[in-house]
């Protein structure tokens, strides 16, 4: 599932989540194909929240260079604890976006 702000949107996407007005009520449903038609109507609401559509984020830098990244900030931070637990969840997260 991907995070996209209306202004991203593009005819062929499929809603991950329903698109819900500000009082709740689902406008599009989940599975809804994207036609020009409706994603001029998403815009013209000016939502604030994102829109989820089917897929997969596409990765601008490749895995081993963010994890590598993250080892080098937290290089000055080995032996605490607590720093320990934040790289742990970072990495977590950086393997997550790549599956």
């Amino acid at each position: 599932m991907i995070k996209v702000t209306p202004d991203k949107l593009q005819p062929g996407m499929r809603l991950a989540k329903p698109v819900m007005n500000r009082a709740g009520m689902a406008l599009l449903g989940e599975g809804t194909e994207l036609t020009e038609t409706w994603i001029a109507r998403i815009q013209d609401m000016e939502m604030e929240g994102a829109i989820y559509v089917e897929g997969k984020l596409e990765m601008e830098v490749p895995m081993d260079e963010m994890l590598a990244a993250l080892e080098t900030r937290f290089q000055s931070a080995q032996g605490n604890p607590k720093m320990e637990m934040i790289k742990r969840a970072a990495e977590k997260h950086i393997r997550t976006l790549y599956e």
